[in-house]
């Protein structure tokens, strides 16, 4: 999913701590932000834009092309039922802990419905230069310079560094998109990769990824089709065979999953994957001939 610089944003649990601090970063940077919803508030002015009890009630109001949720575990599958019946095409989901059971729920309803999803537990998305939805260090032009690479992460944190190093070498990001860290996630890295495929701004892509699940593995059989040079960095080589590290997705079990299986299966699909980030800037650079 990228965030269009049209795209209206809607930003559900505005009021709170995290909602307010990061819609007000989202706004100053350029996002279309033109709501928000808590029903307990319902009828105020928050950071700048009117809040609704609901999202059918925003979209009621003017139309709604995105919505970004700032919502506690337990309250997730409600808001996210909201968005959809709403006509909301576009749900960020930053949360994480979200009972297994919701997210198989609402994402089975999004994909009913023809809602693109990303996340659960993701930090968002960012458009360098235009806006960002989630929160991410967009304002940053050391890590989020625009540009022409880009970037799909499970890892927020990890998506960052793997930006900064893009920039230091003196390239910049066309966009990033966190898909999640959870097993079960609305967008994949192979959805991700489709999409960069077919961005017009993006020259080269960037694969994130992280030891469990399959995601990469998956990404590989499409990447032999795609025109854009790939530059990949895995986490967990080092991880032993069967124990979580980090993220709810970062389980391996047997070798579907493992550090060797998704390099393999990378490298076969023509993308170089280092074994550390720290270079990853100038793979880049080298494959653009630049």
């Amino acid at each position: 999913m990228i965030i269009g610089s049209d795209d209206q944003v809607l930003v559900q649990g505005m009021t709170g701590k995290q909602g307010t601090f990061w819609s007000e970063r989202m706004i100053e940077y350029g996002t279309r932000i033109r709501a928000g919803v808590n029903p307990k508030k319902a009828g105020i002015i928050h950071c700048g834009v009117p809040i609704y009890a609901s999202a059918t009630d925003a979209t009621d109001a003017a139309p709604i092309d995105a919505t970004v949720l700032f919502i506690p575990p337990l309250g997730v599958k409600a808001a996210v039922l909201d968005a959809i019946n709403a006509g909301i095409g576009k749900i960020v989901c930053l949360t994480e802990h979200i009972p297994v059971q919701d997210v198989m729920y609402f994402l089975a309803a999004a994909n009913e419905a023809n809602c693109q999803v990303i996340g659960p537990n993701t930090a968002g998305l960012v458009t360098p230069g235009k806006n960002f939805v989630g929160f991410m260090p967009a304002f940053n032009e050391r890590v989020f310079r625009p540009g022409t690479v880009g970037v799909i992460s499970r890892s927020g944190s990890l998506g960052t560094l793997i930006c900064l190093k893009v920039v230091e070498a003196g390239l910049g990001i066309s966009a990033f998109i966190g898909i999640g860290g959870d097993p079960i996630i609305g967008t994949t890295t192979h959805d991700a990769l489709e999409m960069l495929e077919q961005d017009p701004s993006t020259r080269a892509i960037v694969i994130v990824g992280e030891i469990g699940g399959s995601m990469e593995e998956e990404a590989a059989t499409y990447a032999h089709q795609v025109t854009k040079p790939i530059v990949s960095f895995i986490a967990g080589a080092a991880s032993p065979p069967g124990k979580r590290m980090g993220h709810a997705g970062a389980i391996v079990m047997g070798s579907r999953g493992s550090y060797a299986s998704k390099r393999s299966a990378l490298e076969a699909a023509g993308a170089e994957v280092l074994d550390t980030p720290g270079n990853i800037g100038q793979a880049v650079k080298d494959k653009l001939g630049e």
